[in-house]
């Protein structure tokens, strides 16, 4: 019996998660369910899984967690230290959902108990690629990606050698805007974000994919999780979101991975690796798709991919600037203090601002360096949002 901790338990991830391991029951021991503020669901999830333990990111919502597991036996926490020691109970394969900068420190924490990390918070290899790997590296553990893009990386470079890669292209939907005109994304509302074309996903995510702002956060994943040159890292907008990677070798061929829209399928091969177990999931019928499309992207509309080669080209604690600074515009958009093609511009303001402050950016990657770096990015996207709306 496999023993299993889901982090990020109640989003769109962790729900995929948790359905594909409610299939089996019997093979899982859940030690550890972690959410955030929809307390039904986590202790509903947790009585079903029959985990040991649950835990609401949020410390005042501690009383509300502990009514509704009352007598099932199942112990109740809340906030940031109780996810750490949550992260610290020892399982063999740990689900990293939780989404943003958040998710680092309870990843790290589960990596020093030398399991498997299925790492869907990309935000860890954006902000910490180096010390995720070293932590992993120097206990034992193993990081297998989950991102559907980066699973498929993964899948095409099984029995092959880095060597011979010559280029990794990962493709975006182009999301809710990608046919509007240019001069319509100004006025894009918060409502039209949040709706995607072909995945379904939690809200920020969402209007991350119509920002590209997921994608440049992916092309850094890449290159922090595969060791490849930034520059030979390529995008493609693919509408259908059927090919989710290529692999281009050096004889010139490229391995695709194809599949259907269901994040299930990238959970279930981090799930089950190295073997590959039967998932419940659509199969393509390429005849009555018909054709795949493929366009370059404008990065007149995503601005968030050059800002992101900007960033690698940088190094240090640029990634966790960055992601400090799209997280906090992104929650300027959502209430409405500042329009959907602002944020591009306050991010590379606070990119500018903090770039020339090499003691912070260039300072050794530790986890207080990040969260100092986090902050100050944080604090001046806030100001450079206040100063726009002036």
């Amino acid at each position: 019996m496999r023993r299993v901790s889901i982090f990020g338990a109640t989003g769109s991830i962790g729900q995929s998660t948790i359905d594909l391991i409610a299939r089996t029951p019997e093979a899982y021991d859940v030690v550890a369910l972690t959410g955030g503020r929809n307390i039904a669901r986590l202790a509903d999830d947790a009585v079903r899984l029959g985990a040991k333990l649950a835990v609401t990111a949020h410390d005042g919502l501690l009383d509300d967690l502990r009514a509704a597991l009352a007598g099932t036996g199942i112990e109740a926490a809340a906030g940031e230290s109780a996810l750490i020691e949550a992260a610290a109970r020892p399982a063999d394969w740990v689900m990293s959902a939780i989404v943003g900068a958040a998710g680092l420190r309870p990843g790290l924490k589960a990596l020093e108990q030398g399991g498997t990390l299925a790492l869907a918070n990309k935000e860890s290899l954006v902000t910490a690629g180096p010390l995720l790997m070293e932590v992993a590296r120097a206990h034992g553990a193993t990081v297998l990606p989950v991102d559907s893009e980066h699973s498929a990386i993964f899948q095409a470079l099984v029995g092959e050698d880095m060597s011979a890669v010559e280029r990794i292209i990962i493709t975006a939907s182009g999301g809710a805007f990608r046919d509007w005109p240019l001069a319509d994304l100004e006025r894009a509302t918060v409502k039209e974000a949040s709706h995607h074309p072909n995945w379904a996903m939690g809200q920020r995510i969402t209007i991350d994919s119509a920002s590209m702002f997921n994608k440049a956060l992916e092309i850094i994943e890449t290159h922090e999780f595969f060791g490849i040159a930034p520059e030979r890292i390529e995008v493609l907008v693919h509408p259908e979101s059927l090919v989710h990677a290529l692999v281009g070798f050096r004889d010139g061929a490229l391995m695709a991975h194809l599949g259907v829209s269901d994040m299930r399928h990238a959970i279930g091969y981090a799930l089950n690796w190295p073997a590959r177990e039967a998932l419940p999931v659509g199969r393509l019928d390429l005849a009555g798709i018909g054709q795949l499309n493929f366009r370059h992207p404008d990065e007149a509309r995503y601005p968030a991919l050059r800002l992101a080669r900007e960033v690698m080209a940088r190094g240090g604690l640029s990634g966790a600037v960055f992601n400090a600074a799209k997280e906090a515009t992104l929650d300027g958009f959502i209430a409405g203090r500042i329009g959907f093609t602002g944020m591009a511009g306050v991010v590379e303001a606070v990119l500018e601002r903090i770039g020339s402050n090499e003691g912070l950016i260039d300072a050794n990657m530790t986890l207080d360096n990040i969260r100092a770096a986090d902050h100050v990015a944080r604090s001046l996207a806030d100001e450079e949002m206040r100063e726009r709306a002036a």
